[in-house]
């Protein structure tokens, strides 16, 4: 009906040649897709936004941290990586952006990646003294262990991940079995989230290890301990992150540094329009936490996640995107 009314009318006929010379300028457009939720919905959310409001023909294509960042800085693809974690991959990105192959435009995320020790929220407020790490092992007795009550317990994630390591070292480095805390492994991600929700139904205390953004702090309002102390980069690199270090020292858990990353051919062909969207498009870790929630709970795709966020949050992704954009992704809702 459009292409129709657009041949008998000079006006659609001009906007119709615009939208056709929007997409030759945008063209094929390969967006990677990482293996969590926030990448999946996010690479979702920039395939609709891009091909609905700028004309692009974008597809995602599934890949994991090492493999996408390190074929991009190599061979310039896929052409956009909207959730990279680069920290994972510093000398990688380092060169790939040195020899002009990948370029950072923007942090979907600039709140950064969080990962630490968590309170829930109740408890924080019942005992507003405790705020950084010291302060929760001063009270062994608001985090019983189920095994011991006469213990504290710091939860620690499964085996495998690098959390579950840099916790067992600051397990050691806060001296935290003499505060009188054990170290519980909960054997795996469900486990671990379990462990959280089983705490959060009863109000019960509890202390350990997770991260953000997630669906599950989406659900259970969780508030992170601070260290108390500072970042020491050397100390992190040298036996925080070493499993069999023997004595780790406190420090404060950095930030993930989160960024887009584009290719660099592709930011060179590509209208001005798309790559302002990429640096704008950023959302706080606690819209995507309830986003994620959403999802978790509809049993929802990344697809389904954008085009809910699309259609409940028009006071944040209106501000991405130029206004004929806007326009054209409402009319596609």
């Amino acid at each position: 009906m459009k292409k129709l009314l657009a041949s008998t009318c000079l006006t659609f006929g001009l906007l119709g040649g615009a939208s056709f010379a929007s997409a030759a300028e945008c063209g094929s457009i390969t967006i990677a897709s990482m293996n969590w939720q926030s990448a999946e919905v996010l690479s979702n959310l920039d395939k609709f936004i891009l091909n609905e409001g700028y004309g692009c023909s974008a597809d995602i294509t599934v890949g994991d941290t090492v493999p996408t960042i390190t074929s991009m800085a190599e061979k310039g693809q896929p052409d956009i990586a909207p959730e990279a974690w680069i920290d994972l991959l510093p000398d990688v990105v380092k060169k790939g952006t040195e020899e002009g192959r990948i370029v950072q435009v923007g942090s979907p995320l600039p709140d950064g990646g969080v990962q630490g020790w968590w309170i829930p929220k109740y408890v924080a407020d019942a005992h507003p003294d405790i705020k950084t790490i010291g302060d929760a092992l001063k009270h062994p007795e608001l985090f019983p262990d189920p095994e011991d009550a006469k213990k504290g317990a710091i939860v620690n994630g499964p085996q495998g991940w690098g959390g579950t390591v840099v916790t067992s070292q600051l397990y050691k480095a806060f001296d935290a079995e003499k505060a009188g805390f054990t170290l519980v492994d909960t054997g795996s991600a469900a486990g671990l989230d379990g462990s959280i929700a089983k705490a959060y139904e009863r109000k019960e205390g509890w202390v350990g290890y997770y991260w953000a953004p997630t669906a599950l702090l989406g659900k259970y309002q969780m508030v992170k301990l601070e260290a108390g102390v500072p970042e020491d980069a050397a100390e992190w690199k040298r036996c925080i992150t070493v499993a069999d270090c023997p004595d780790p020292k406190p420090a404060a858990w950095p930030v993930d540094h989160v960024v887009t990353l584009v290719a660099k051919p592709f930011s060179e062909k590509v209208g001005p329009e798309v790559m302002d969207y990429l640096k704008k498009r950023s959302w706080s870790n606690d819209t995507v936490n309830k986003l994620m929630a959403w999802m978790t709970d509809n049993q929802a795709t990344g697809e389904d996640g954008a085009k809910h966020f699309l259609e409940e949050n028009k006071d944040i992704w209106t501000k991405w995107v130029s206004p004929e954009a806007a326009k054209k992704i409402e009319a596609a809702l």
